[in-house]
């Protein structure tokens, strides 16, 4: 089997940031699929899984509301793993073009009087939100964003390197 986009990502050298972390030609149309990384993996313990739900629901209903943008979003949703963020969108650019979008969205964490949907009509689980400490993750988030905004290691994936063996086969040690 072929190893998946993001498991091919070197996740001991990944820092937050905004990666493209796949395209995808789906008919005429391409998608692209953006990593949209809030901790450092590994090193960082992960997003609380409460707060997590809420920055998903209040990032969610902020992206599918941006005039300039809510026609392009497909799905704003958080990894398993915790770290961060997938932001899947219509079309392909670059991960610098997506800075303002995402810091503007983060930013607007801070203003949340209460989680959007977060009722058991319209979530699954609607008793799992932590908005104060949602907030504090997200003032964290925009903050590096913010303070990082030249560097280009916040927009660039590390990969990591798999060995092909003679014959043509990828090595995979996991």
């Amino acid at each position: 089997m072929d190893l998946i986009p993001s498991f091919s990502v070197d996740h001991t050298r990944i820092i937050p940031g905004i990666f493209t972390s796949r395209v995808d030609t789906l008919g005429d149309q391409k998608v692209t699929t953006y990593d949209v990384r809030v901790t450092r993996p590994n090193m960082e313990p992960a997003v609380d899984v409460a707060a997590m739900h809420s920055l998903e629901h209040i990032i969610a209903t902020y992206l599918r509301n941006d005039p300039d943008w809510k026609d392009q979003i497909i799905y704003w949703g958080p990894m398993g793993c915790l770290t961060g963020f997938y932001l899947i969108l219509k079309g392909n650019r670059e991960p610098e073009e997506l800075w303002d979008l995402i810091l503007r969205a983060f930013r607007s964490v801070e203003d949340a009087e209460e989680v959007p949907g977060a009722s058991p009509v319209n979530c699954g689980n609607y008793l799992m939100h932590n908005l104060g400490t949602a907030k504090w993750y997200a003032r964290k988030f925009a903050d590096y964003l913010t303070e990082n905004a030249g560097r280009p290691e916040i927009f660039e994936y590390p990969r990591s390197e798999r060995p092909v063996t003679e014959d043509g086969r990828r090595f995979f040690d996991s």
